[in-house]
């Protein structure tokens, strides 16, 4: 065991450009290296230059292995296993972290199997135990508990963390170091390949960096409910989101579903209605700033955690939230079209200081 030493994070790039959760994951890294002397490697694959890669350094990455090519520059993977593990063998790192994207789910299992070392999905936390070893953190049985999985006697320690979980660190002046290394691949490593990338088109407001999240469950009833949601969404400048139950109703498309197997978000107001709370959804919307929720269910678990709670059915309770927001935007249009004396003088000067705020 002596012989592995750094965390070392998965760079993962789509069309050249480096994702957020690969940075997110850097900073997450650096913070464990600090703790316990070691350093911090970035493994990057695609169709970089060195001063591309270098970038990396200022997120936290000490060294930063660059397999640059560019039949690299989409994902294949099979190359991409190959080389993954080609630089494991070698270095010989003490844990990797890997992105919980769908790129991530098929590269990590496939790098654990060939290495033989175990890997926990789609962790919620990354801490170091008082004996040293990585304690990787997911819900567990039903949602109802935090579950903490070790790995004592295999290296690497390897994880996959969901984007957003951890905040993407600042860049900052450091140095570092690019190491160039070998590719080497054959034909029978490029298959099965990518054909082409589409992009949906984003009818909505994104849930990623929505200050306003409006999230429905399975307590919405319908798919006709889900309008209420929608419309509260629209009213608010927010985003729609769901939980699994919901989507599985088809009530929701999958890629705005919130939790351990969804996205992770940090809005400023966080809005579910009709949203038990089992932790498989909470753990993603735990660091909104101000949580609100309704549910019918006196009892149900998101009470415990939420910052105000309103016990009835979400289906009477939205549109009277609906009608209110309704009504205090039209007195603000009403005062605004209202003619008012020049700022310069009367009560509505400057220097005012009545009651005019």
């Amino acid at each position: 065991m002596g012989d592995y030493r750094g965390f070392w994070v998965f760079i993962e790039q789509l069309q050249g450009r480096v994702s957020d959760v690969g940075l997110e994951l850097l900073g997450k890294a650096r913070e464990l290296a600090d703790a316990t002397n070691t350093y911090v490697g970035a493994l990057l694959l695609g169709d970089f230059s060195k001063a591309k890669a270098k970038e990396l350094i200022s997120y936290g990455a000490d060294k930063v292995y660059l397999f640059s090519h560019e039949k690299l520059a989409t994902y294949h993977s099979l190359a991409y296993t190959k080389l993954v593990c080609q630089a494991v063998t070698q270095e010989k790192p003490e844990a990797l972290f890997i992105g919980a994207t769908p790129l991530g789910a098929n590269l990590a299992p496939r790098v654990a199997a060939q290495l033989e070392t175990g890997l926990s999905a789609h962790c919620v936390d990354l801490r170091l135990g008082e004996d040293g070893i990585l304690e990787q953190i997911v819900p567990g049985f039903g949602g109802t508990m935090m579950a903490v999985i070790i790995c004592p006697e295999k290296r690497p320690q390897m994880a996959t963390v969901m984007p957003g979980v951890f905040p993407k660190p600042e860049p900052q002046d450091r140095q570092g170091e690019v190491i160039s290394m070998a590719v080497e691949i054959t034909e029978k490593d490029l298959v099965p390949r990518v054909v082409e990338f589409k992009a949906k088109e984003q009818k909505t407001v994104a849930l990623d960096g929505a200050s306003v999240v409006v999230c429905g469950g399975y307590g919405m009833g319908s798919k006709e409910n889900w309008q209420l949601l929608e419309e509260l969404a629209r009213l608010l400048g927010g985003a729609v989101g769901a939980t699994r139950p919901a989507v599985d109703e088809g009530w929701a498309p999958e890629e705005v579903m919130i939790g351990q197997s969804g996205k992770i978000v940090h809005p400023k107001l966080y809005i579910g209605a009709g949203v038990s709370g089992i932790m498989h959804h909470v753990v993603g919307v735990q660091d909104s700033e101000i949580i609100v929720v309704i549910n019918k269910d006196p009892n149900a678990p998101f009470f415990q955690v939420c910052d105000f709670g309103v016990v009835g059915d979400a289906t009477q309770v939205l549109p009277a939230f609906i009608g209110k927001l309704k009504e205090r935007q039209k007195r603000a249009c009403d005062f605004l079209s209202i003619e008012t004396p020049q700022m310069n003088e009367g009560p509505y000067s400057p220097d005012s200081k009545g009651d005019s705020q």
